[in-house]
């Protein structure tokens, strides 16, 4: 049977005394990771209105739109565990769904666990 519902998540994501350039730089390598998981998509999240005379979308330093079917929310845990883990002080907020979670990787992975053992059930 196949799935084509979709759902919308935000990863926002923060690292102890990193610098703006630094997180830009983290949240575009987990973006590129993100993408690899063929996820429906998966951009960085957009601001609003751009300042006067900049060129291009303002986006939002450390913050990543992301649209999955719910199959794939398990692979989208393990690698934002794996990332937040490779580095340190790196912590992830994660909103969607009605949830909003900031905590642990491994809190995040018991979060998306219970929520797939809850569609399970429907």
């Amino acid at each position: 049977m196949e799935e084509n519902n979709t759902a919308e998540f935000q990863i926002e994501i923060s690292a102890l005394d990193a610098t703006d350039e630094e997180l830009d730089r983290m949240t575009r390598r987990l973006l590129s990771e993100l993408r690899e998981l063929n996820v429906e998509s998966a951009e960085l999240a957009k601001s609003g209105l751009a300042p006067e005379g900049s060129k291009g979308d303002p986006i939002t330093i450390g913050s990543i739109a992301l649209v999955v079917i719910p199959a794939i929310l398990p692979k989208v845990a393990d690698l934002v565990q794996a990332w937040a883990t490779r580095g340190q002080g790196r912590t992830v907020k994660f909103k969607g769904k009605g949830i909003e979670f900031e905590g642990s990787p491994e809190e995040l992975q018991k979060l998306l666990a219970s929520l797939e053992k809850g569609r399970k059930k429907k």
